[in-house]
């Protein structure tokens, strides 16, 4: 499963004590929004899952603009970590 091998990447002892972190949260929407992407292959009409896609990427999109504001590297080591692109911060 696509969740367990991004989670893997964080050790088992950080695990733990870091599920609430800016990271955690934005590897995790980003394998929610992979998931409903695929979801949307078979199923084109289901506006609410589109709806919830939406309302996800947008969280992810603060998370990230703000972890770029707090930490330019680990922006940038994430960026490449889960390979989304990079999108312009103001």
């Amino acid at each position: 499963m696509i969740k367990n091998s991004f989670i893997s990447v964080i050790s088992q002892e950080e695990k733990e004590e870091k599920r609430g972190s800016v990271e955690f949260q934005i590897i995790s929407f980003t394998n929610k929004i992979r998931k409903l992407s695929s979801h949307f292959e078979l199923h084109r009409k289901d506006y609410l899952s589109q709806r919830g896609l939406r309302k996800i990427i947008g969280k992810r999109q603060r998370l990230l603009s703000y972890l770029s504001k707090k930490s330019k590297v680990g922006y940038k080591e994430l960026i490449s970590q889960l390979d989304i692109r990079e999108s312009k911060i103001r």
